[in-house]
């Protein structure tokens, strides 16, 4: 009985011992779930993690693993779950945790410190967040245990140096701190990680420095990246002792002296980026790599032959050398890699035939071979294996007819073989190539006749200076997507057919140096788009068509020695053209008042019918329909000529008041004004200076004062700027004239506001411009402000959202013109919201190009001897180095874009900072943008899109120059930004239509695309 006692017993002791163990797993498991809500609630409960409750197993929830022993919590992944609070202390009390992901989140505040405390870490991924501030001193307590393997700092914000403690976390395998803002240094104690397997620092502003000797001692290291790190000096001979390398990337960096023959000493090597550096001398020839898959040794100075070698690189897809000094034949061995994808040659000093086996026995994809010196046929069986998508051949001297391959190749979709040697004619079925959308066949020998049909993806056709001949075909109404058309210098003829002008999409239309003839269609259905329009050198005759004067955005017309007769319509003065050429025709009349200025002095040549009033233009001077009359009879002349008397009398008189009352108001005395008109004009110089009354003064500033002038008795009216100086115009304020005029003198566009003339003498100029009734931007946002902080009183403007929108478009397509379409482009240097003007209908026009600048050829320097703008606009590298690009333009934009939205302006952020660093910290902390919004726009139906253009204005105004967009990206933006129905449904546009842009511009910085060098295969 006893024996069957202690039996019993011990079989209940031992089952009871794994119910005391569950028991404890539940009450660790309930307070690590108790952790986890706290966490959500913590981070505001976001949308993302809606379905941690308490009802279900937290080890159960995607984003948490569980240990299968114990049951506590050993990961948690909370990436992209829309995080916006900061990561509290209490995290660390999940004991267990080896795994910590937050990427991909907008989580701010400086580093995590409070992460010193989860002990086990053995992978910590921060990166794309909103983290700023330094590294700290003692990142080695994040793991002091050294068991710390993975940790990545991706795309944040973090600066200054990467502190030497990170040579301490001797456990670390990976470390990533790509797309960063770090300004300092990277130090040599990463040698010290004789575990480490991947490094990458890519994509930060450190201080220039060599690559540390340390990192050879890296045994393990697969991958480094080091591209745009300011890595100066030569590749460490020694490199060949980095023997588990696998993809190495020093693109983009300041290195120099010659590639190190170990390099390609390394077997395990796949992937390798030298572009984009100063390195000179011969590729080495001994080539042991033989796992290279892609190679980029692009944009260097590298000298002599490909290398034979290079042909036993079996597993390369992807051949970089362009922009080099390289020089002889490419091996023939090269054009036989099984595995070659894409090869990029061009721009080098390479000749001889071009290897024949290209595309022979691989997936050939890119064939790019431009600017070299070579001769003899394009390879036969480039298309062999039906994936060619672009061959870029242009400035050889290649000879012969094109391949018929070209016409079998439905892959195909660019085509540049332009400044050759090719004769014949092109393969029928190039021209409808399925994918097709650029062909460039200009400056060589072809013949034949132009197709009724084409690609229907053609967006570039280049055809100039061949010896096609015949007629447009009428099919030419098919070319829907046709953009550009050239086909200047050939052998076309016939009429110029009317089926040519419903091509919707066309912006640049060449037909010049042919033989056209007859008259010009009378009307014009599509072209909204086009730019550049160019007739001249042909025979067409009949009268100018009105209807041009009707097209929206055309910039450039030359019509030139043609035939044309008859006047020249006055509609054409509704254009705002920067190039007119209508010379050698035989065009009668006056010439329409818009064109009666300096900048027009080229472009009526040669009509000897034309006249205008204007000398300077060299035409004969119009004389009027009573002067050509027949002889007036003598009583007439003498009735005539007593009136005359009479009046003759009165004007003396007139203006004996006239000149007293001139003395008596110490009005400008000075006699040699000297009138310079830019546009028609309807007033005199002398009704203007009469005018410059305080009654009609409505602005000054620093460089005069701004008055307004009616003209005419209908309430017309000019903005004259005046000026001047008690002695002679200084220096400061001659530039800034000299600056205005050279600018708007030249160039048209409906958002830039028009100068009509200047007036000067030597100690006084004034500037007239078109009249802006609705003032300036900044009066509408900040009066009522100014109003109440100076006078106490308050007049309240309201300037509605879409009124807000309407004006961010029309002032980005002013800046985008002058930085995309101009040549050069123009950088305006003092953008603000008070040099944006707006009509009676509020089209905002930019303005006062005082300080405006033309960007300099490549070569010349770019840099300005003071810093010139307005406090709050400036960008900070442009008043670090005084450097001068569009950049500048885009920052000082996406000031006035957070004016827009905020209501704020551009000086006032809070305490000693800018609006646009208020609002980058506003951004960063993760407060509501509703409260950061100017009450004035807050409609509920327009939140979004205001919300949209807060996001811009902060991408525009990024420290680092290089993340900001182009205004040609910014105006894009901005119009997916317009509902099609105002406070209605957007007609299924996504909020995702504009926030990922902003939100994956971090991701795109961080990534390292591998086959990014092969991305793009038009130059």
């Amino acid at each position: 009985m006893p024996k069957t006692i202690f039996h019993i017993l011990t079989i209940l002791f031992f089952y009871t011992l794994p119910f005391q163990g569950n028991s404890q797993n539940t009450t660790t498991n309930s307070a690590e779930q108790t952790i986890l809500l706290n966490l959500k609630n913590q981070w505001q409960n976001p949308i993302s993690l809606s379905h941690w409750n308490s009802s279900s197993d937290h080890c159960t929830w995607p984003e948490i693993t569980c240990s299968a022993s114990t049951g506590s919590v050993t990961i948690l992944n909370v990436s992209n779950s829309n995080i916006t609070g900061e990561i509290p202390p209490f995290i660390c009390e999940l004991k267990n945790l080896t795994i910590l992901d937050f990427n991909y989140n907008s989580i701010p505040g400086f580093f995590p410190t409070v992460l010193y405390n989860c002990s086990n870490l053995e992978y910590l991924d921060l990166s794309e967040n909103l983290f700023i501030g330094t590294i700290p001193a003692d990142i080695d307590q994040l793991s002091p245990a050294g068991r710390l393997e993975y940790l990545k700092l991706e795309a944040n914000n973090f600066t200054g140096d990467i502190p030497p403690a990170i040579g301490k976390l001797t456990g670390l395998k990976s470390f990533y701190a790509r797309a960063n803002l770090f300004n300092g240094s990277f130090p040599e104690e990463i040698g010290n990680l004789l575990n480490l397997e991947e490094l990458a620092l890519s994509i930060n502003g450190f201080a220039s420095q060599a690559i540390p000797s340390t990192f050879t001692r890296l045994k393990k290291l697969r991958i480094l990246w080091t591209t745009q790190t300011n890595l100066i000096g030569e590749i460490p001979q020694d490199i060949g002792n980095m023997t588990a390398m696998e993809s190495l990337d020093l693109s983009e960096n300041g290195l120099s002296g010659n590639i190190p023959d170990g390099l390609f000493q390394l077997k395990n090597l796949s992937i390798l980026y030298l572009y984009k550096n100063s390195l000179s001398g011969s590729i080495p020839s001994s080539v042991e790599a033989l796992n290279l898959n892609i190679m980029d040794l692009s944009n260097n100075s590298l000298t002599g032959r490909i290398p034979d070698e290079f042909g036993n690189l079996t597993k390369l897809t992807g051949l970089a050398l362009m922009f080099n000094e390289l020089s002889g034949e490419v091996p023939a061995s090269i054009s036989r890699l099984p595995s070659l994808i894409n090869i990029k040659l061009f721009i080098n000093n390479l000749s001889g035939q071009l290897p024949p086996d290209f595309g022979r026995y691989s997936m050939l994809r890119t064939f790019e071979v431009a600017d070299n010196n070579f001769v003899g046929n394009l390879p036969e069986d480039l298309c062999k294996n039906g994936a060619l998508i672009g061959v870029v051949a242009f400035g050889n001297n290649l000879t012969g007819e094109l391949p018929q391959f070209l016409g079998n190749c439905n892959t195909m979709q660019v085509v540049q073989i332009q400044s050759n040697r090719f004769s014949g004619q092109i393969p029928d079925g190039l021209w409808t190539a399925t994918n097709l959308t650029t062909l460039i066949i200009s400056d060589n020998s072809f013949t034949g006749q132009l197709p009724e049909k084409v690609a229907s993806g053609l967006s570039i056709l280049d055809i100039s200076n061949n010896q096609f001949s015949g007629e447009l075909p009428s099919g030419v109404s098919s070319w829907n997507n046709l953009r550009v058309f050239e086909a200047s210098n050939n052998l076309l003829s016939g009429n110029i057919p009317q089926e040519l002008t419903s091509l919707p999409q066309l912006a640049t239309l060449l037909l010049d140096g042919n033989q056209f003839s007859g008259s010009l269609p009378s009307t014009i259905i599509s072209w909204k788009w086009l730019n550049v329009l160019n007739f001249s050198s042909n025979r067409i005759s009949g009268q100018i068509p009105a209807g041009f004067g009707f097209l929206p955005v055309l910039n450039e017309l030359d019509l030139s020695e043609n035939e044309f007769t008859g006047e020249i319509p006055a509609q054409l003065g509704l254009l705002r053209l920067n190039s007119l050429n209508l010379s050698s025709n035989h065009l009668s009349g006056r010439i329409p008042g818009e064109f009666e200025n300096a900048v027009f002095d080229r472009s009526f040549l040669d009509n000897p019918g034309l006249c205008s009033s204007n000398p300077t233009l060299g035409l004969s001077s119009c004389v009027s329909e009573a002067r050509k009359s027949k002889k007036i009879s003598s009583k007439f002349v003498a009735a005539v000529s007593s009136i005359a008397a009479v009046g003759f009398l009165l004007a003396l008189a007139y203006t004996f008041f006239i000149i007293r009352g001139y003395t008596k108001k110490k009005h400008i005395s000075d006699s040699t004004w000297k009138l310079t008109s830019f546009q028609k004009l309807d007033f005199t110089e002398s009704s203007l200076l009469s005018s410059l009354t305080e009654s009609n003064l409505i602005g000054s500033g620093g460089s005069g004062k701004v008055y307004r002038v009616p003209i005419n008795r209908s309430g017309g009216c000019v903005a004259v700027k005046k000026l001047c100086n008690s002695k002679r115009l200084d220096e400061k304020l001659e530039k800034e004239f000299r600056a205005e005029v050279e600018i708007l003198g030249t160039i048209r566009h409906s958002n830039i506001v028009k100068l009509m003339c200047c007036i000067s003498t030597e100690s006084s100029k004034l500037l007239v411009y078109e009249y802006m009734e609705n003032r300036s931007l900044d009066r509408w946002l900040h009066c009522e402000k100014r109003s109440s902080s100076n006078t106490g009183s308050v007049h309240h403007i309201v300037l509605e959202w879409p009124k807000r929108l309407q004006i961010a478009i029309a002032a980005a397509r002013g800046l985008c013109y002058m930085h995309h379409d101009c040549s050069p482009p123009i950088i305006h240097r003092d953008v603000k919201s008070s040099n944006i003007l707006l009509d009676c209908e509020y089209n905002a026009k930019i303005a006062d190009f005082g300080l405006a600048r033309m960007l300099v050829k490549d070569g010349e320097p770019n840099t300005m001897s003071v810093v010139a703008g307005s406090f709050g606009y400036i960008a900070p590298e442009y008043a670090q180095t005084r450097r001068v690009n569009e950049k500048i333009d885009v920052f000082s934009f996406g000031v006035i874009l957070l004016e827009l939205v905020t209501g704020r302006e551009g000086n006032e952020g809070d305490e000693n900072s800018s609006l646009a660093e208020w609002a980058w910290r506003y951004f960063q902390e993760g407060k509501p943008l509703l409260d950061a919004l100017d009450e004035d726009t807050m409609e509920p139906c327009y939140l979004e899109d205001i919300t949209n253009v807060f996001k811009l204005g902060i991408f525009c105004t990024s420290l680092v120059p290089s993340n900001r967009p182009t205004m040609k990206d910014v105006l894009q933006i901005l119009l997916k930004c317009v509902p099609s129905d105002p406070c209605g449904e957007k007609n299924g546009r996504s909020e995702h239509d504009v926030t990922p842009l902003l939100k994956t511009s971090k991701r795109e910085r961080s990534l390292i695309d591998e086959d990014s060098s092969f991305g793009s295969i038009v130059r």
